[in-house]
């Protein structure tokens, strides 16, 4: 991992509320961007979305993320700068009100 695309990352991941790191052909990712965006109404420009396969260091960021998170798949995201996990993980907390409530307060 070189340590200036990790701060890079990083830094993305902190820039602002919201963090996904996806693919666009991925179902799950258009789910959770679906669950984000449409259902919940988050603005875009409280969020940073990155379509990995249609960037040329994408594989890179996905091995950082990989390596701070421990998870491998997509979507990965972030709210306040703290790691939700994948789609599953964002609908468990839809479903028991807890991203209404972390994305209310964005």
């Amino acid at each position: 991992m070189s340590a200036p695309t990790a701060q890079s990352v990083k830094e993305l991941i902190a820039a602002k509320p919201i963090f996904v790191a996806a693919k666009s052909y991925c179902p799950y990712c258009q789910a959770s961007k679906s669950t984000l965006f449409k259902e919940l109404n988050v603005p875009a420009d409280k969020a940073t979305v990155l379509d990995l396969d249609q960037m040329q260091d994408g594989q890179a960021i996905q091995a950082i993320l990989a390596e701070l998170t421990q998870q491998n798949t997509v979507p990965n995201i972030f709210i306040n700068g703290k790691h939700i996990g994948g789609n599953s993980d964002l609908q468990a907390l839809k479903n028991n009100g807890e991203l209404q409530k972390l994305v209310a307060a964005l």
